[in-house]
């Protein structure tokens, strides 16, 4: 790959990589998924996601978007899959996966989610990611 660089002093422009975080909560047989009040994928669902800030541990930014979108406090478990490849223009490159257990909290939607609710795995609505997708065992 060729990368950028400044012709006078040698500085290399290296693109930094944008990472997500996803959290599996699963309850009574059922999946919590939130749905997108945001493009891209308005009105789709996803499992409880989202950008990993800068200097933030990626177990502490999974606690935070999952309260953040669902109003409930989860404790990260075990990691379940990192999923690689952009789905869109202002999309992660990297998706890190855990489970997560509700350990407080009242569900509600927040942030870009305009609905939180959980699904049994043979009737789950459209799903927005591929991520969401891998998550679950559907690709």
């Amino acid at each position: 790959m060729v990368r950028p660089t400044c012709p006078e002093c040698g500085w290399i422009y290296f693109e930094d990589p944008k990472v997500a975080v996803a959290v599996l909560v699963e309850k009574d047989g059922q999946i919590l998924l939130t749905r997108r009040s945001n493009e891209p994928y308005l009105g789709y669902w996803s499992l409880p996601a989202g950008f990993v800030n800068a200097h933030e541990d990626p177990l502490q930014a999974a606690v935070r978007e999952c309260l953040e979108e669902t109003g409930l406090l989860v404790e990260i478990g075990e990691l379940l899959r990192i999923v690689a490849g952009r789905e869109h223009e202002r999309g992660a490159d990297i998706v890190i996966a855990y489970r997560g257990h509700v350990i407080g909290g009242v569900l509600c939607a927040g942030d870009d989610a305009d609905a939180a609710a959980f699904f049994s795995r043979e009737n789950l609505p459209p799903l927005a990611f591929r991520a969401s997708r891998i998550v679950l065992g559907l690709e």
